[in-house]
């Protein structure tokens, strides 16, 4: 009887040709081959809306382990978290609709998804009503009302899930048992969003350099036992989670078997004979449309493994007897031996006690034809002898044959070749009997066969496979009764998952001294360590205190070379992350707060497939965390690493354009911010603004700057401008001709540099004076001159404007050069004045703009009540009747120097004749 396939399709219409474009040319990307997630296989469907505003819809079905992941997420015009969220599952194939072929989304998938096979479907097998067929016909009964809830208004989800399961359906020619497939509907919100350059640039689940090294996040963590919890476990690291209640219950389940040893033994042990469950309960369900005999003794073997996991199940509830933690407790009731006991009865009416999967070719085989009970069938047992004979005979040809020739004969078993004989090279003297055929030499051994013995291998094969065609009915039963409680299997392996991760957690903090970290709203860590470092360097690494609150949230890490920085900031981010996921942490204390999007720069290597170079792949990276930070209505609860912004390019750009995000990361976020750099003067100029704090790595340098001593400890402030890059090369053999003209070089330089500033700076004081007299020349000629009136007021107002860009533009390049520029105020020996009106009084507009303040003017012995004043663009505003006047003409920079003309004018005949007299008030 075969297996009940699933009812007619929900979508009526043919399934159309499909088309499939390679992402290519093929760009080498992380991978995670050593994670077993790579080996699975997983069929991706996405969907977008029109419009500006981008909702994308995305359905994962993993063929392998039966299970549906859809979500529905609001993407930006870059479609950086549908980019990560396909990253974290990785696609073999990714289907498209065929309109879509030009879409923005397509090109920047096929650009950054490499190695994936992209497929277009006709927008026919996108329908929603199909989609929630789907949901209805093949969800888990207790699991359908909460799946049908939670994609209530996800129409893209629903039309990706149709359009995925149509394809597997129809191009795979693989169905699903109806109600027998593990659906998931993913929100957007409880996990940690992490980019896949930060994924990359950390290390969370592969090494930079080589992707064998276990040096990574997941290298370091996965010690798990069974394939579900390695998959588990690479899943939260991609994907921590933000919910405190969850890690709680995580925290006291680890902390629960860290402190009971027998149970924590008991759990590993029971652990270890797991077989991959999740893949064999697929393998049960997943049918294809066209049965071979391939299939038939495929699932002879699924139900021998099946047997074998539901008989290990028992061995977890033994172990967690003394369990404690309320997700300790659920597992262990998940896998009480009520749960899974109809199943169990099931297995054993119908297979043998003594079965159990074998990994031998020759024991499997044996293992499928004595599966099945002795009496179930009277043919298959009479099917059995005859196995059973052919073998015996095979056995007695190769004892005649030893007899015969006198050789020491081994009969061997491979798939291929099925029986064969293997006998020792010394043996034969270097000649075989002719009877002996199919001769290969395998180093020491000679293996081949004779032509009986060939014949016999025939007939065992047809035995074999009328046995196995023979039992195929009743485990084909046996896997329909199974599929009935396949969701109570599959809910176990999940908390078998779950169980060895947290046992995993454990392990680690006990052999590793890990603590319990505390979720409050201050990240504090005592004497915290990066996880990988202290593994390579066990007896140097030194830990580091860490500390940051909203007051204290933009921290600029300078220090020189190897001094510790980069490692000090990726250390806080793989802890936020291991607390995230529910594991203790490798500190004295620690106390987190829930980051909900992690971004990191520390990357410094140029992209040479997209011909980017290191500047430009940096400017590219910021550009896309700025603009995530701006769009995140939460970006406060966001952590933001950088490392050596702008070494790319010249100093000067790289300061500027450093300083520029910088002040964009502290003025318009509020994310928690660790900016390393080299640029001392960038911690020098935000070190006053609020919530920017200064920090360094320390070093110790002798007097002679000849040798130099990494301190590795966070201190606060900025370190002094020490020689420390020469320190540095005397660590290597360089011969010292070339060091001492290194260090002659840079004194050199110093010097010429002190040279330049105080040049600069006596250069700057002349050209202000300079400028002076060049006014003073030019009012002097407009008081003896013949222009008056109108004019003469229009040309001192454009006198003035010329006087003050060019005043300006000096103050600006000597504060450059200075640095020490008060920006106004009482009278110095810079030149700066006090702000002055013209009797004498603080002008009180501090404004800083360039503008002609006024003409105050008051009667000889009046009380000056009558004035005539002008606008800043210079107009007149009001005229007294006095015949003679004195008053000021003010001028100021945005440096607030204040220069102070003072002149007079008569009107005898009513004319406005101007006078002027000039002094100046300024240093």
């Amino acid at each position: 009887m075969s297996f009940p396939l699933s009812q007619a399709t929900p979508v009526a219409d043919s399934f159309v040709p499909l088309s499939r474009q390679s992402s290519g040319p093929l760009r080498t990307r992380p991978t995670t081959t050593a994670t077993s997630v790579a080996s699975q296989d997983i069929v991706c469907a996405v969907s977008e809306s029109r419009g500006i505003s981008s909702t994308v819809g995305l359905a994962f079905v993993n063929l392998s382990t039966a299970e549906t992941v859809l979500c529905q997420i609001c993407d930006s015009q870059t479609y950086a978290k549908t980019i990560t969220k396909i990253s974290v599952f990785e696609p073999t194939e990714i289907l498209f609709m065929n309109t879509a072929r030009d879409s923005k989304l397509y090109c920047i998938l096929h650009e950054n998804i490499p190695d994936t096979t992209f497929t277009f479907l006709d927008r026919r097998c996108w329908s929603e009503k199909a989609g929630h067929e789907y949901v209805d016909r093949l969800a888990f009964p207790e699991d359908l009302e909460s799946v049908k809830l939670a994609l209530g208004g996800h129409f893209f989800a629903a039309c990706c899930l149709a359009a995925t399961l149509k394809y597997v359906e129809l191009e795979l020619n693989r169905i699903f048992a109806s109600h027998s497939l593990r659906i998931r509907v993913e929100p957007s919100q409880g996990i940690m969003s992490i980019d896949l350059s930060t994924i990359v640039s950390l290390e969370l689940v592969q090494n930079i350099h080589s992707t064998k090294s276990k040096h990574s996040l997941f290298g370091l963590l996965n010690e798990t036992l069974t394939s579900m919890g390695s998959r588990l476990l690479r899943a939260n690291i991609l994907q921590p989670s933000t919910e405190q209640s969850k890690l709680l219950a995580r925290y006291d389940a680890v902390e629960d078997l860290s402190t009971k040893e027998d149970m924590f033994v008991s759990v590993r042990q029971a652990l270890k004979g797991f077989i991959d469950a999740d893949k064999v309960l697929s393998s049960l369900i997943l049918v294809p449309t066209k049965r071979t005999f391939q299939y038939v003794e495929q699932s002879v073997n699924n139900v021998i493994m099946l047997k074998s996991y539901v008989s290990s199940i028992k061995s977890i509830y033994k172990a967690l007897g003394t369990a404690q933690s309320s997700l300790l407790l659920t597992i262990r009731e998940l896998c009480a031996p009520a749960g899974h006991r109809g199943v169990e009865q099931l297995i054993e009416s119908t297979l043998n006690d003594h079965v159990a999967y074998q990994t031998k070719p020759l024991d499997l085989r044996n293992q499928r034809i004595y599966c099945v009970r002795t009496g179930v069938n009277t043919l298959l047992d009479v099917a059995r002898q005859t196995y059973k004979e052919t073998n015996m005979d095979a056995v007695d040809l190769i004892a005649q044959l030893s007899e015969t020739h006198n050789l020491n004969l081994d009969l061997k078993f491979d798939t291929a070749r099925q029986y064969y004989i293997s006998i020792s090279a010394a043996e034969t003297n270097c000649y075989l009997p002719d009877i002996f055929i199919n001769v290969y030499r395998k180093k020491k051994r000679i293996e081949c066969q004779t032509l009986d013995l060939v014949k016999l291998n025939q007939k065992i094969v047809d035995a074999h496979n009328e046995v196995v065609s023979m039992s195929d009915q009743t485990i084909q039963e046996l896997i329909r009764d199974v599929c009935t409680e396949v969701s109570t299997l599959f809910r176990v392996s999940e908390a078998i998952a779950m169980l060895d991760m947290l046992s995993t957690f454990a392990q680690l903090a006990t052999c590793n001294d890990y603590i319990r970290p505390e979720l409050t709203d201050v990240l504090a860590i005592k004497s915290g360590r990066h996880p990988l470092r202290e593994k390579i360097h066990t007896k140097k690494y030194v830990p580091n205190d860490a500390y940051a609150t909203p007051q204290s949230r933009f921290q600029i890490i300078t220090g020189c070379n190897m001094s510790g920085k980069s490692t000090y900031i990726r250390a806080l981010a793989l802890m936020t992350i291991m607390a995230q996921i529910g594991s203790f942490v490798p500190a004295e204390y620690a106390s987190f707060p829930l980051v909900h999007q992690l971004f990191a720069r520390v990357s410094t290597a140029d992209d040479l497939e997209a011909n980017v170079s290191t500047f430009a792949s940096e400017m590219r990276e910021m550009a896309f965390i700025l603009r995530s930070l701006e769009l995140s209505p939460d970006n406060n609860k966001s952590m933001v690493l950088i490392d050596e912004l702008g070494r790319g390019t010249s100093p000067t750009d790289g300061l500027s354009i450093a300083l520029a995000i910088a002040e964009a990361l502290l003025c318009t976020t509020h994310a928690l911010t660790w900016f390393v750099t080299h640029f001392h003067d960038l911690a020098t100029i935000l070190s006053a603004r609020p919530g920017a704090v200064s920090l360094h790595l320390a070093a110790d340098l002798t007097a002679d700057g000849s040798k130099m001593t990494m301190l590795y400890r966070i201190a606060e402030g900025v370190p002094p401008a020490q020689a420390y890059g020469l320190a540095l090369a005397n660590l290597v053999d360089f011969a010292p001709d070339v060091m001492r003209i290194a260090r002659d070089v840079s004194a050199a330089m110093d010097a010429l540099a002190r040279r330049r500033h105080s040049r600069a700076r006596s250069v700057g004081i002349a050209h202000k004076r300079r400028l002076l007299l060049a006014l003073r020349e030019q009012l002097v000629l407009a008081r003896c001159g013949t222009v008056s009136g109108e004019a003469l007021r229009r040309w001192l107002v454009r006198l003035q404007d010329e006087f003050v860009v060019r005043m300006d533009a000096a103050d600006e390049e000597g504060s450059l050069c200075e640095g020490d520029s008060d920006g106004g105020g009482d009278s110095d020996s810079e030149g700066n004045v006090r702000l002055l009106d013209s009797d004498g009084g603080n002008d009180g507009d501090d404004d800083g703009d360039i503008s002609l303040v006024g003409i105050h003017s008051g009667n000889d012995g009046d009380d000056g009540a009558d004035d005539m004043s002008c606008d800043s663009d210079g107009e007149v505003l009001a005229t007294d009747k006095h015949p003679t006047h004195h008053s000021a003409l003010v001028f100021y920079t945005r440096t607030s120097c204040l220069y102070l003309v003072s002149f007079s004018w008569s009107r005898p005949t009513g004319e406005r004749d101007l006078l002027v007299e000039f002094s100046f008030s300024c240093g």
